[in-house]
């Protein structure tokens, strides 16, 4: 989607958008309510809170820096995930609690050839580009991984599905004129360690990947400004990517001319370079890569392993899907532990990167219950495999999915 915004839309956005305030410093009182996320390793209640900014109820993983998970019951009410219960993940505790956006200025520099600082104005004169696209935490569904990982103990919740609205990164390096001998761009936001010492978070792309016409810097999410935990106003998308790369606060992007060294593209989120980022655990010295595309997924959203039926029953099932990287080719269901499979229905296609829903209709059996194991097959025939990887960090599990319900 392109277009050329008009200048009421630009003041619109502008005004509507003036210092977004909000409290996240201090710690927020926590709800009265707790969920279960059945996580094999123990330590799985956590609490639901509505104490964030911008934020309805939220599953409570940390507070400082917040990390905050969608209920999964959200998954199966639309198939783009409402702003104020997408989830959010932050590296270091100080962000901004206010920014000021007829302030903001974003700056293009390194290896260009005319270094800029432009304001929100400035990008919203740009040619308008949409995507639709999954933004996934690399260590979603850590918490099911055995034997368990250090880190944050997600259930399947750390992820979203939304339209960004924004600008083509192509056409902002263009603006300044990269040079021919560019061979990466990396990405900085207005969060800051805590201590001196450590690491500010970046993270870059190739030059190529860069400038591929679908990475994008959004203002909007699902036709909103962004809210201030994920990454107002400005913020990268990396569609088909883990949203490691995803930048959140971006105000500056630098153009280099030697791959990046930093620590959180040389040490932090690498993965095994094996098939699925798969080792046995207590392997060591094995070769490592950057994280980086995604793995396809599917989910049951309408029933779980607490969901009683009755004998004979016609049993309407449904979820999601969406093909990492790819489209969403076809999604198929096992009731006999994965002997045989059944193609289910496939709804609307907003795009390859994004949710795609599915549907299937069963009957249950005249008693005892009944296992459901689901897979989700992507355009370059890459499917969930029946074996969960594992790894140190707790990376990109994307096993096939069961669901056992109950006949009563």
């Amino acid at each position: 989607m392109k277009f050329q915004p008009t200048t009421l839309a630009r003041r619109r956005f502008l005004g509507g958008a003036g210092i977004l305030t909000a409290s996240i410093g201090a710690r927020p009182a926590l709800a009265d309510k707790s969920i279960n996320l059945d996580l094999p390793g123990g330590s799985d209640q956590r609490d639901l809170t509505t104490a964030f900014p911008q934020k309805a109820e939220m599953v409570l993983q940390r507070t400082r820096p917040p990390l905050l998970e969608t209920p999964f019951q959200v998954f199966d009410r639309d198939l783009f995930t409402p702003n104020d219960q997408f989830f959010v993940r932050w590296h270091w505790a100080a962000i901004p609690e206010q920014v000021d956006v007829a302030a903001f200025k974003l700056t293009v520099r390194g290896h260009v050839n005319a270094p800029l600082s432009l304001s929100m104005a400035d990008l919203l004169a740009l040619p308008r580009f949409e995507i639709a696209a999954v933004n996934q935490c690399s260590g979603n569904s850590r918490g099911f991984f055995q034997p368990r990982v250090a880190g944050g103990e997600w259930g399947n919740g750390a992820m979203g599905n939304a339209r960004w609205t924004g600008v083509r990164l192509r056409d902002v390096l263009d603006r300044a004129g990269v040079k021919s001998s560019a061979v990466a761009v990396r990405f900085n936001g207005l969060d800051q360690p805590v201590v001196e010492a450590a690491p500010d978070f970046m993270k870059s792309l190739s030059i190529d990947h860069a400038r591929d016409g679908e990475v994008m810097l959004a203002y909007q999410m699902n036709h909103q400004q962004l809210p201030l935990l994920n990454g107002f106003p400005l913020r990268l998308v990396v569609p088909g990517w883990y949203s490691t790369y995803w930048v959140k606060m971006l105000n500056d992007i630098e153009v280099l001319a030697a791959p990046d060294d930093n620590f959180w593209m040389a040490t932090a989120y690498r993965i095994p370079d094996t098939p699925g980022a798969d080792v046995a655990p207590g392997t060591t010295g094995f070769k490592t890569v950057p994280i980086n595309r995604m793995l396809p997924r599917s989910f049951f959203t309408n029933i779980t392993d607490a969901t009683t039926v009755k004998p004979g029953d016609r049993v309407p099932v449904r979820g999601i899907a969406f093909g990492g990287d790819r489209g969403v080719a076809r999604v198929d269901l096992s009731l006999d532990d994965g002997h045989s499979w059944q193609q289910t229905t496939l709804g609307p296609d907003y795009g390859i990167y994004a949710f795609r829903q599915w549907n299937a209709d069963i009957a249950a059996p005249a008693s005892g219950s009944l296992l459901l194991k689901l897979r989700c097959t992507n355009t370059d025939k890459v499917e969930q495999p029946a074996k969960p990887n594992w790894n140190p960090a707790g990376f990109m599990r994307n096993v096939i999915e069961t669901a056992r319900i109950t006949v009563a």
